[in-house]
This record gives C-alpha cells, sequence and structure tokens, in this order.
C-alpha cells in the first residue's frame, strides 16, 4: 500500500537489513507491504540475494518500476493490490512518496505537511485481506501503509521473526498504535528498535535484545520526542505568524 521513502540506507542497504546482519539473522521468506519504488524497499538486499520475496502495491507507477526492476527474478511475487479490512474496492490518495487510505483521519502527510485530499490526487484500488495472500511462511515483514498497517497485521496468518511497522515521525503518531502494540503484546513480542518512523518488532526467543540495543532505544525515544517537539513548535511559529499577518 504505501512507501513513504524515509528507509535509512548505507550503500543502498536499510538500516533493517544491517541490524539483522548484524545479528546474523537470514530469513527463508520475506514481505513488504508498501513498496513504493524498489530503491526505497527496506528489504531490497534480501530481494537481491534471492530471498523468496512477497511485495504488495496498489499504486500504477509504482507497480510498473516494481516490475521493470523485480519481475525477471523467480523469487519475487508481486501483488497488485491494497490489503485492508474487506475485500473490493477502496480509494487511495498518492501524494509525492505517500500513499494512504482516503478516508483515514491521520496519515504522515496530512499531520506533518497539513495536505488536504483532493480528488485529482485519488484513484481506486483492489483491496484485500492479508490472510488471502500469506501462505503463513513469512519470517520477515515490513509494513509502511501510512496508517492502516493495523489491518495487514490483524489479518496475518504468518509469525514473523521480525516485524517492521511505520508507527511515527515527525508529529504524526500511527492512529491505530494501541492495537498494534496490544497484538505485540498478546502474540509475545519485543520491541527491538525504533529509527526515526519505524518500530521494529521481534518474536520471543528469535533475536536477543542486548543492553546496548536497549540504550540505543532509550536514544531514539528521546530524539524522535526532540523531533515531534521542534516539528510542533515550528507549526505554532507558522501559525501565529500567518495570523499575525492577516
Amino acid at each position: 500500500m504505501l512507501r513513504a521513502g524515509n528507509i535509512m540506507t548505507k550503500n543502498g542497504i536499510s538500516l533493517l537489513c544491517r541490524r539483522l546482519k548484524a545479528k546474523g539473522f537470514r530469513p527463508s521468506h520475506v514481505a513488504e507491504i508498501g513498496v513504493w519504488h524498489p530503491q526505497t524497499s527496506n528489504i531490497y538486499q534480501y530481494i537481491q540475494d534471492g530471498i523468496r520475496t512477497t511485495l504488495v502495491e496498489p499504486e500504477p507507477i509504482s507497480i510498473a518500476m516494481i516490475k521493470s526492476e523485480f519481475m525477471s527474478l523467480d523469487n519475487v511475487t508481486l501483488y497488485e493490490c491494497a490489503l485492508c479490512d474487506f475485500n473490493g474496492q477502496v480509494e487511495l490518495c498518492q501524494r509525492g512518496s505517500s500513499t494512504f487510505v482516503s478516508s483515514l483521519s491521520a496519515s504522515p502527510a496530512i499531520v506533518n505537511d497539513n495536505y488536504d485530499v483532493k480528488q485529482s490526487d485519488k484513484f481506486t484500488a483492489e483491496a484485500k485481506l492479508f490472510s488471502e495472500i500469506d501462505d503463513g511462511t513469512i519470517d520477515l515483514l515490513s509494513v509502511d501503509t501510512e496508517g492502516s498497517e493495523w489491518f495487514v497485521i490483524k489479518h496475518m496468518t504468518s509469525r514473523p521473526a521480525v516485524i517492521s511497522i511505520e508507527t511515527h515521525g515527525g508529529m504524526y503518531v500511527n492512529p491505530y498504535l494501541d492495537k498494534l502494540q496490544q497484538w505485540m503484546d498478546e502474540h509475545n513480542y519485543i520491541l527491538w528498535y525504533k529509527d526515526k518512523s519505524d518500530s521494529v518488532f521481534v518474536l520471543s526467543g528469535t533475536i536477543s535484545v542486548s543492553f546496548i540495543d536497549r540504550i540505543r532505544h532509550r536514544i531514539s525515544n528521546l530524539t524522535i520526542a526532540f523531533k515531534a517537539g521542534k516539528k510542533r513548535l515550528g507549526k505554532i511559529k507558522k501559525n501565529c505568524l500567518s495570523s499575525w499577518i492577516t
């Protein structure tokens, strides 16, 4: 469903792939829901390594780019749809690098950029339940659907060792964060780390969360809170200036 294009990469390898490599973890089946462009894929390295890959993306231009980049690879399966809480058709909005369900009250584009949904940015895509394409073997899942990540997790069949979800960024907080956290707790997942937009959870007993990992997590929380506060302050100043001018 969506990619915000904010993957932290080094030499073309995402932070997620680098940290998993450092832990000695090598998945056998990876999945990414919301790919956007191929080069921004959170699991790009694993795709290139020949790991079995499931990709889901509804946006037509991104689909064409993904096909051009990956469809010659035998290890990649692409589903041209949006994963939702129902089957049928769903109205999406595409704004820059962000694609989201148009009926959402909160997405990064809406919260951080004050974006008002425009009719010209809307398009319709097929909607599916994740359970219809998840065969239960995924052991690494990355989800970036700009606010509707919960509906992917809710209908997931697999129990991946690693789950990366967009949960925050600037002033934005995932509107279903409480439900996501409750699901993680109930299914024995532990928060491993956060980057500037994603929270990465690991199934208890699969990847050890070290003391250094916990220290990094605390630092990340402080950094995320500082950046959110800075952005809110900037927004307040901008609104005050605008009111003063008018």
